[in-house]
């Protein structure tokens, strides 16, 4: 559905995307993670085509009017109805369309009961919704969404992800994100952006096996520090790091290394054990070493 080469943004001396190839394949959802400042929005708004690149190339298999694109707040004439907001969308992009598409995105976003309220009343998670049934209201072919989660409470990106997710396979959707967790929820393929350039592109599946160093967790009764100091002279230890808890964090040469000699050298050192186990990978670590950051324990 989108193919990039070399794409590449400068505004003056500062490049804000880096020789970017993109490939977001029809029916996917692509969650593009990384930090503030990483190019997200730069990036949305070429596909969008309301930015130029500077150079490379750029292909999308659909057309204009086949495309949706939602900012990351968006935001709508206070006394117009969720109603007339969504029919006025219809409007401008579908107005062939049938009839009871506006009334069917208002279920499919929540908003069935609201619909006739004034939007000036609408809560941010509302909004947001609103957002999105104006943007799907057109039957778009591709999606883009801009941080689509970022300023909700708990509930309205629950209600917001969950719209997403339900869009699998009958629209591509591409959302950018700096909340990694909700790339991780909701997509299938993961690209990620940091400083302009793309440092990963594939399942998130490849990026959580493939990127992070092997780690265990290990919860002891009493202090770790001495257990840490003793685990960190073995050859197949890479590091050792105790917090005051009890948790021990150990990062190892491989899992299979740590299966077979884990439970021999925690007796060897008097541990008391309450239990241990690899930890499971976050795409929020992955990331964190595939750009040099360090996780916290």
């Amino acid at each position: 559905m989108i193919t990039t080469r070399s794409l590449t943004k400068r505004y003056g001396g500062t490049i804000a995307l880096d020789d970017v190839d993109l490939n977001v394949s029809p029916g996917s959802i692509y969650g593009l993670a990384g930090p503030n400042g990483a190019g997200k929005t730069t990036l949305l708004g070429i596909l969008a085509g309301l930015r130029r690149e500077t150079s490379g190339e750029l292909h999308i298999d659909a057309r204009a009017g086949e495309i949706a694109v939602l900012p990351d707040t968006p935001r709508f004439d206070p006394w117009l109805t969720g109603r007339e907001v969504v029919a006025l969308a219809r409007s401008l992009v579908d107005p062939n369309g049938p009839s009871g598409r506006v009334d069917e995105v208002l279920v499919e976003t929540g908003l069935a009961d609201a619909g006739s309220r004034r939007v000036g009343g609408y809560s941010r998670g509302m909004l947001q919704r609103l957002g999105i049934a104006a943007t799907l209201v057109g039957r778009p072919r591709l999606v883009l969404l801009d941080e689509p989660a970022s300023a909700l409470d708990p509930g309205g990106r629950r209600e917001v992800l969950d719209l997403i997710a339900r869009l699998r396979g009958t629209a591509t959707v591409l959302f950018s994100s700096h909340i990694l967790a909700d790339v991780q929820e909701v997509c299938d393929t993961v690209g990620t952006l940091d400083k302009g350039r793309l440092l990963f592109e594939g399942p998130l599946r490849d990026l959580l096996v493939g990127s992070a160093v092997p780690r265990y967790v290990v919860h002891l009764r009493g202090n770790a520090d001495t257990v840490a100091a003793r685990l960190t002279q073995a050859s197949w230890v890479s590091s050792a790091e105790a917090r005051s808890d009890g948790v021990l964090f150990l990062e190892v040469t491989s899992l299979a290394d740590a299966e077979e000699r884990l439970a021999e050298a925690l007796a060897a050192a008097k541990a008391v054990v309450v239990s241990y186990g690899p930890e499971e990978v976050s795409l929020e670590r992955a990331f964190l070493e595939l750009t040099g950051g360090r996780p916290k324990p």
